[in-house]
This record gives structure tokens, sequence and C-alpha cells, in this order.
């Protein structure tokens, strides 16, 4: 290797465990020291690890045990004062039944077989042939394989083999300018860690008002725990970073509106770093929740929302969806929110608390609304119909194209009708409610001329709302208590 890694840099990365050269003392860090853990949304996580060390002077190999078995040894660097990086490598070969097994091809191993009848053993060496889905033994000349038949029978092994290791374990030489004691920084990316957010809030219908509380869950595949470790969440949509499942099953929440205030989360980049306060142990292969968010009394409002694509009849009416209205600003929730599931309770005539549903929410900013969708309402259904669509005469569509050509100097304009084929479609929608209060149906119609921004309504039997959005058009449409209300629009549309 030509040259040297200054400290701060990126590790020269070797996947080939090489033997250390006999005259290189070896130091071993006791295991990790003080661990900070960053992550990410998705499965990524910068784990950050302090270790005391007393190094000689010249060149020795440190070996950090208990580093991520799914680091990505390639994004490794190391800081310490005075010190060189000579080469790194990352042992991920470990200690198990069936490596030891493999590492024993070729290799002499002693079989123990115990008599069933009268529980006496017979040893007997064996070399070790091949483990290729079974292991092929030759036993004082005869080819045998090992069975796994519950047979009583033991392995002995003459000794370890020197590249598998007990804990995964990176290995970096070092040139020291002078012997003593030093911290030493060790940082690197790996995957199988993830957090999400999840959501349990109460509605109280009375108060028009919920009580929402968040709570972080952490997962830990990474095969190797982090005790005592600073914690900090990271809410990202960064480019190449595995996105996690949401984690949920619900309708996904409607942002009603997109916030503009500015969130209390640390920002990070353009990402939000949500901090935990306190210290904590992140053990291998364990899920665990950590409390973020307590907001009590968030205004609130239960509503109902359908939609309908395209222009067409539905055969028969359908359930309305359920919905729960917040606000995430200042008087609100009052921050943002990390993306995840919410879970919605709601107190039933005795006071004791039910589950109506759940619904799924990307990441949110500080002063966006919010519509929580948590089912379909049996009560307050809805139908679409197309009664009628007629092509429109060309006298009512004509338009005139106008064209200028300059030709020496002399500019001729000429006008000429362009033909257009325009539609003309008659929409009926149909808005039931067997409940014993009047309630409010937010509809919207959507595919409205995805394709250009030429479609006119003429005629609404219902005001639409203000703010409309180009390919698709929305109506409060109140359903009176045991009634019924019928909304007709016609839309000109092209083609």
């Amino acid at each position: 290797m030509t040259g040297r890694a200054k400290s701060w840099g990126l590790l020269t990365l070797g996947l080939v465990c090489a033997a250390p050269v006999a005259a290189q003392p070896t130091v071993s860090t006791s295991g990790q020291g003080d661990v900070a853990v960053t992550i990410y949304t998705g499965e990524l996580a910068l784990v950050t690890d302090t270790r005391q060390t007393t190094l000689p002077a010249g060149e020795s190999r440190v070996e950090f045990p208990d580093v991520s078995s799914r680091i990505r040894p390639e994004t490794v660097s190391l800081v310490g004062t005075g010190i060189d990086i000579v080469e790194q490598n990352f042992d991920f070969d470990l200690l198990s039944p069936t490596a030891m097994m493999q590492k024993a091809v070729g290799q002499e191993i002693t079989l123990i077989r115990t008599n069933p009848a009268t529980g006496a053993e017979m040893r007997e060496r064996a070399r070790v042939l091949a483990v290729n889905g079974g292991v092929v033994l030759d036993v004082g000349g005869r080819i045998e394989i090992l069975r796994d038949d519950n047979l009583p029978v033991r392995v002995i092994f003459d000794g370890i083999p020197t590249n598998l290791r007990a804990r995964p374990t990176l290995s970096v030489t070092v040139d020291s300018k002078a012997a003593g004691a030093r911290p030493l920084t060790l940082r690197y990316l790996s995957e199988g860690m993830s957090w999400r957010a999840d959501y349990v809030a109460l509605y109280d219908e009375a108060a028009k008002a919920m009580d929402l509380q968040g709570w972080i869950t952490l997962k830990n595949n990474s095969g190797t725990g982090f005790a005592n470790a600073k914690l900090l969440l990271v809410a990202s949509n960064q480019i190449g970073v595995r996105r996690g499942s949401r984690g949920g099953d619900g309708e996904p929440a409607a942002l009603t509106s997109a916030g503009t205030e500015t969130a209390k989360a640390a920002a990070l980049a353009d990402m939000f770093a949500y901090p935990v306060n306190d210290r904590t142990t992140i053990a291998s292969a364990q899920q665990k929740q950590i409390a973020f968010l307590d907001a009590a009394a968030v205004p609130a409002e239960r509503g109902y929302s359908a939609d309908h694509d395209r222009f067409s009849t539905l055969s028969e009416a359908q359930s309305v969806l359920s919905t729960y209205r917040f606000s995430t600003g200042k008087g609100g929730v009052g921050d943002a929110m990390p993306a995840g599931s919410v879970r919605l309770y709601m107190k039933d005539a005795r006071g004791a608390a039910q589950f109506v549903g759940e619904s799924y929410i990307g990441h949110t900013s500080a002063g966006s609304t919010l519509s929580l969708a948590t089912g379909r309402a049996f009560d307050v259904k809805y139908q679409p119909i197309l009664e009628k669509r007629e092509k429109l005469t060309e006298e009512d569509w004509t338009r005139s194209s106008t064209s200028r050509v300059r030709k020496n100097g002399v500019v001729t304009v000429t006008e000429t009708d362009v033909k257009r084929h325009f539609w003309r479609t008659h929409m009926r929608y149909i808005f039931t409610n067997a409940r014993p209060q009047a309630v409010t149906v937010e509809f919207t119609q959507s595919g409205l001329n995805t394709y250009n921004n030429d479609t006119r309504v003429p005629f609404e039997s219902i005001t639409a709302k203000a703010d409309q959005k180009w390919e698709q058009r929305s109506w409060m449409v109140t359903v009176p208590a045991n009634g019924r209300t019928e909304l007709t629009v016609q839309y000109d549309t092209l083609n």
C-alpha cells in the first residue's frame, strides 16, 4: 500500500482478513465506549463510538469489537491524535457451529459416539472432507456423513480458527507518532436500524378536541447492541436511502393544507432532527418505544369525505370516509409531525375509550391541516350518476388562431378558426344520511382533464369550495338528518 490515509479520512477497505506482521503488536479495545447513534428514516444509522486506547509507538493493530455486524465498511473513519492509518480489516466471520465445521475442512476432529443402550462413549478421529449441505467425513478410511438424526454424537475441535470472531470486530493498523493513552473515535454507517413514529389520539366529541400522544418505535436488527447511547432521530427524504414500511394498514391521511410555520424540531440540512433527552440502551434484536409528544386538547372536528374519479356511474351507493381534522400549527399540535401511524380512540356513551380506526401520516410540517381517515361510515353514503353526455356545437366552441408573418419588412396577420370537439357532461350525486343528526360531506370530483387545464363548470347546484385545484373540484355538501341531498353539476370539457 503506497501512502497512508490521514487520520480524518475514510479508511482503505480490505475485506480479506490478513495475518498481522509477527513483530506488530495488537491492541484490543475493551468494548464500546461513549456511543452516539443517529437513526435515519429507513434502514440506516450513523454510529459514533469514542474509546480510550493506549497505543505503543510505531505500527500496531487496533481491534474494535462490538461494531455492527451490518456495518458498511467503506464508510468507516477513525479519528485520533498523532496517528496515521495504514490499513483496515472487517472480520465479519463470526464464531458458530457451522463456521467451525466449515473452517475444519481438511483437518481432523474427534467424534464422540454414545451407545444408547449402555451409555458407553467411543472416541474416533475423523478428517472433515466437505461441508456442503451436510458434513462428509473420512473415519479411519471409511467415508461417512455426519447425520442430524438425534443420535448422541458430539464433535470436539482441536482449537478455534484464528479468523473466527466471537463478536463482529473491526481491526485497524495505525502508525502512532508516540506511545500513550488517547481517545480514538470510530464513525461508520450501518444498516439494520430504523425508527418510526406511532401516535395515539383520543377524540372528545363534546369538546371537539383530541389528546395526542406520540411514541418513537425503534428497531435494532444490526446484530449488535449499543449500551447507554446518545440517540438522535432524523426524519429525512434522502435519495438512495431505503424506505421503511409505513407501519400501518389504515387509510392515508389527507394533507388538506401544507404548513408554513417553523418547527420546534432542530433543522439538519433539509431534515428534522429529534434528539432523545436521556441516554438509552438499544439492545440487539430489540423493539422499544420512547415517548416524544404529548399534546392535550388539540382542537379537532369530525367529518366525512368522499372522492369520485372520472365521469361514470356507480351502480351502488358507497360509504363515505369518516375523518378527523386538526392542525399541527400554533393552537393545535404546535410542531412538525414525523411520519407514522395514528390509532384513534373515542369515548362511548359510558365514557370508556373505544378504538375507532387508524390512519397514516407522512412527514408533516408545522402549521399544516391534516384529515385522518379512520374508516367508512355505514349510515352516510354517496352515489355518482352520469345523467347525460352531449357534444357541443362548433359555434359554441369555435376558437380563432392568430398568426403573424413578417416578410420583406411587412407583417401579415392571419386569423383562422380552429374547430375543437368539446363535450358537456351532466353529473348527479346523491347523498343519503341515516343518522339522527345532519352531516356535512366534503365531496371531490377528480380526474378533470388531467392533460390540459380546459374544464368549465357552467352550472352547479351547490357552490364549490374556493381555491380549487385544476384537476379536481370539491364541494361541502350538507345532508339533513335522516334525509338526502342531490348535487348536480355540468362540466364542459375537451374530448
